[in-house]
């Protein structure tokens, strides 16, 4: 059939490709029937695998190639290439199906057929090669199937949108009693700026007048010394004519004089 159908030549490089895998699977799988030991059927079936993955590279690859050419071919060229892509894919599924014929005799439940060190989820391409080669059945029960999982997936973000939804709310409630604490913060910081202003004001003023108290006590200790001093002076030294009377102060008393008996001459 091959040689039946039109290609260009990358079409026909890839599909010679895929031809030699499928001859290379097919010989991997004859000679896995041969081999007893448990391991070494575990490797080739790794091996298997790898090269059921090189297939499906290349039949995405002749995919490709065939829908750049869908406008440059005839349409009963178009149809005969994807009878012949349908084909390879049946071919290879048939393959994967053998290996989990295998997997499961090993006592591995797991079974995936591109699988690195992990489950990988599907891309576009692999579900459009898995749904050409699916009947209208397996179609539907693929899509029911696929809307269940979309309706479960709906109800955990749901779930989630809620319970973001309330730790939002809890947030808010938080965050509002948190304002509110900082502005009774910020007035009580006020006020205690506003009473440290003033009390500021009332050292100042209290500096001031025990300043303006300590002048006036000292001219006070000064006027009391100076008036202390005269009157020490006058005291000692009546007779200093350069001291002024202290106001309010009486003068000294003139040294008194014993009277004495004196002849009666004396008065004529």
């Amino acid at each position: 059939m091959a040689s039946a159908l039109q290609m260009t030549p990358q079409l026909e490089q890839i599909h010679c490709e895929i031809r030699d895998t499928f001859r290379a699977l097919s010989n991997g799988f004859q000679k896995l029937d041969k081999i007893k030991d448990s391991n070494r059927q575990s490797k080739q079936l790794e091996e298997l695998t790898g090269k059921m993955r090189e297939c499906k590279r290349l039949i995405k690859d002749f995919d490709r190639e065939i829908k750049d050419e869908e406008t440059k071919s005839s349409p009963e060229v178009h149809k005969q290439l994807n009878d012949e892509k349908q084909s390879m894919i049946k071919e290879l599924n048939s393959f994967v199906a053998l290996r989990k014929t295998y997997m499961n005799s090993l006592g591995n439940k797991r079974v995936e057929l591109f699988d690195e060190g992990g489950v990988s989820e599907p891309t576009a391409d692999d579900n459009v090669l898995m749904a050409s080669s699916m009947t209208n059945q397996e179609l539907i029960d693929a899509g029911k199937k696929t809307m269940d999982e979309t309706d479960q997936a709906i109800e955990r973000t749901q779930k989630v949108v809620e319970q973001t939804i309330e730790v939002g709310t809890q947030t808010a409630v938080t965050l509002k009693g948190q304002t509110e604490q900082m502005g009774r913060i910020v007035n009580e910081l006020d006020t205690i700026n506003f009473s440290i202003k003033k009390a500021s004001q009332l050292v100042k003023e209290i500096g001031r007048q025990v300043a303006t108290d300590k002048c006036i006590m000292l001219f006070l200790f000064l006027i009391v010394c100076g008036v202390i001093a005269i009157i020490v002076v006058k005291i000692v030294n009546p007779n200093n004519k350069d001291i002024r009377d202290i106001p309010g102060l009486a003068p000294p008393a003139p040294a008194r004089r014993l009277l004495y008996l004196r002849t009666p001459e004396h008065f004529e």
